[in-house]
């Protein structure tokens, strides 16, 4: 069994977002990159998987759409734990262009249990995981906080309004995890750092195809006003303010 891991290179979530040329394009100066954290959750409990199962599953790989300016990002992880790493040779445009290139190298390297973040924590999009589906004809299981593998059967686990639902299903196909997948991503460890550097990292070149979207600007959310401070004992100022000033009585 091989288990594909599709990864994101991300700006660190405390990352102060700053856009150049007339607020057309992100400022990448001084950033720091990581590891999108779902998709980290998702290779986490892809090792937990082959961990509790030892000689069922082959081999995980994470695969990225990027730049060699990502190579850094994929290297953590290998370091975290996974066998390789595929890196297609391409700007990550828009979601139906990244879903193209990674659907392309899924069929060729024929996996059999595919796992996509519920969306990257840049542009939150929530869409690649169902594209990749599509194009691939595979099942799919979006919202998936558990994954198992009991009796050789693939258990996975959902959530759905008012509760959570229990699932079975037939190889391959893909599940597009959140939150609950894993407790906390695994760190690296020395030994794992060492041994990134020499494991494979095959780079491919992008297949044909346009993106579909094309951003015009960006602006950051307004600031938001000062904090007032009450007297706890002042009810009448707080209801006067509530209902004047905030309308939300």
């Amino acid at each position: 069994m091989k288990i594909c891991i599709c990864i994101s290179n991300v700006p660190d979530t405390t990352t102060k977002i700053k856009f150049v040329n007339n607020n057309t394009a992100f400022d990448n100066a001084g950033v720091q990159w990581i590891i999108n954290p779902w998709d980290e959750l998702a290779l986490t409990r892809a090792l937990d998987l082959k961990d509790a199962n030892a000689g069922a599953i082959e081999k995980i790989t994470v695969v990225n759409v990027g730049l060699a300016d990502a190579d850094p990002t994929i290297r953590k992880a290998l370091a975290i734990g996974a066998d390789n790493a595929i890196r297609i040779n391409a700007e990550p445009k828009d979601a139906y262009f990244i879903a193209t290139q990674l659907a392309e190298v899924i069929k060729k390297e024929a996996f059999d249990i595919i796992l996509c973040g519920i969306e990257s924590c840049d542009y939150n999009g929530s869409t690649v995981g169902g594209m990749l589906a599509e194009m691939l004809a595979y099942p799919s299981v979006s919202s998936a906080s558990f994954l198992d593998i009991q009796n050789g059967q693939i258990i996975v686990k959902r959530e759905i309004d008012g509760g959570q639902e229990l699932l079975g299903t037939k190889l391959p196909f893909i599940a597009i995890v959140q939150k609950g997948i894993a407790k906390e991503p695994r760190i690296p460890s020395m030994r794992g750092i060492m041994t990134a550097k020499t494991k494979p990292l095959q780079v491919v070149e992008a297949v044909a195809g346009e993106p579909f979207l094309s951003y015009n600007s960006f602006e950051l959310p307004k600031s938001k006003a000062a904090c007032k401070k009450i007297d706890p004992e002042n009810v009448k100022e707080l209801v006067n303010l509530l209902h004047n000033e905030a309308k939300v009585i």
